[in-house]
């Protein structure tokens, strides 16, 4: 199972990497794994300031439908553009090209309330 030790996450399986106020967020290797095939990746809240814990959008895979909560909060500015034709990039790269969205944080410092890579681990351990 690959944790990254320089990303944080949240215990329902969101990954969040920082470069200066934006968050990148996609979900772990856990989730993918546990969900199987991803076959589609809806988010439809670009543009939309959501709270942390507020849904984002789903993941649907071959035998099951899962939401996608915000790690943090702030403005969706970005939703990954090559998930709309290649949703199992977040099966085959979940921590690269697979991410989801860009978000650019109400407050960064909620990133301190994430857990680390080996508090992610003892969660799913």
């Amino acid at each position: 199972m690959n944790i990254p030790s320089n990303l944080k996450y949240s215990k329902d399986h969101e990954w969040v990497r920082v470069e200066g106020d934006t968050a990148y967020i996609g979900i772990t290797d856990f989730a993918q794994s546990e969900l199987g095939e991803i076959v589609i990746v809806d988010i439809t809240t670009e543009g939309e300031t959501l709270d942390s814990e507020a849904v984002f959008g789903s993941i649907e895979a071959v035998k099951t439908v899962s939401d996608l909560f915000m790690p943090v909060g702030g403005e969706v500015s970005e939703v990954n553009p090559k998930l709309e034709d290649n949703p199992e990039l977040v099966n085959s790269d979940p921590y690269g090209e697979g991410w989801m969205i860009k978000v650019k944080m109400t407050d960064p410092s909620e990133v301190g309330s994430l857990l680390d890579a080996e508090a992610y681990k003892a969660l799913i351990a």
